[in-house]
Formats: structure tokens, sequence, C-alpha cells
């Protein structure tokens, strides 16, 4: 339901003159910032891990083209010792310092290892509480819808059912943001 559509049913319950669903109209535009909240928070959750699992890939990318490089040079400095080489001091001397390349590269590779695992880790976190958000969303917006129907039949049942949903929906987002 729309914040709009909300506010409609809550001007029809004043204009109506029953001021016992004053409570039923108020609650539902509670409800109504609630979901607009929620809504909001989800979103930047559902964003933040697509950055984050970009920032992974990368990170990913950048250990494969690295590893890949080590790899290269490693095949490299086996075929100057294999082969025979007409400056065999030449061939030595790039030897030792590929032999450095690999050195850095290795610890190169256990950082970018940490790195992209760490950014798993935060997208891991960023859909956990997502999927928190997104079930407080749901339950938010059938409380409100609920709730509306109170206004239409005059049965304060729906209300109470309808503010049932609404805290179900305000503890999961809880539960949402208190994910570490």
């Amino acid at each position: 339901m729309e914040a709009n559509e909300a506010q409609e049913l809550k001007e029809q319950a004043e204009h109506g003159g029953d001021s016992s669903l004053r409570p039923v109209a108020f609650t539902m535009s509670v409800v109504a910032v609630m979901v607009a909240l929620t809504t909001v928070l989800g979103h930047r959750t559902h964003t933040e891990a697509v950055l984050k699992q970009a920032k992974a890939s990368d990170t990913w990318n950048e250990y494969q083209a690295k590893k890949n490089r080590a790899y290269d040079t490693e095949l490299a400095t086996k075929l100057l010792n294999d082969l025979t080489v007409a400056d065999k001091a030449i061939a030595e001397k790039t030897a030792k310092e590929w032999a450095g390349h690999q050195d850095k590269w290795a610890d190169d590779l256990k950082e970018e290892q940490k790195e992209a695992l760490a950014f798993e880790e935060e997208v891991n976190k960023a859909e956990r509480q997502a999927k928190f958000f997104d079930l407080g969303e749901a339950l938010l917006e059938i409380g409100l819808v609920v709730s509306s129907v109170t206004l239409l039949t005059r049965s304060r049942i729906y209300w109470y059912l309808g503010i049932v949903s609404s805290i179900g929906g305000v503890a999961s987002v809880v539960w949402g943001l208190l994910i570490k």
C-alpha cells in the first residue's frame, strides 16, 4: 500500500466522523513511515552487497593475474636454467631477478586472498541483513493493509492483526540491524 493510499483512508475515517477509528488511522500512518524507512534500508543494503561483491571480484581477478604472472615467471626461469644459453651469466642474473619477483608475488598473493575473503564476508553479512530487511518490509506492508481493513469493516480485530504483523516486521528489521 502506498503512503498516499494510507493517507486517503485516514482522511476518510476522519471525515466519516468516527473518532473511534482515529487510533487506527494514526497507527497506519506510523506503519507507513516504517515501511518507507525499511524499504530504503533494504535497498541500501542490497546496493552495499552488490558493491562489495564487485570489490571481491576485482580482488580475486588481481589475485589470479598475479598468480598467472608468478607461474609464467617460474616456467621462464626453469627454461633459462634447463636450456643452453649463449651467455650463462646473463641467464643466471635474470633468473635471480625473477626469483625476487616471485617471492614478492607470493606475499602479495596471500594479502590479495585475505582481502578478497574479507570482502566476501562483508557481502555475506549484507545479504543476511537484506533478507531480514525484506522480511520486515513485507510484514510491515501486510500490517498496513490488514489494519486498513478496519476502516472498511469497523472491526478492530483487523487492527490488532495488523499491529501483530507490524511488530513482527519491526522485530525483523531490528534483528537485521543487530547482525555482526
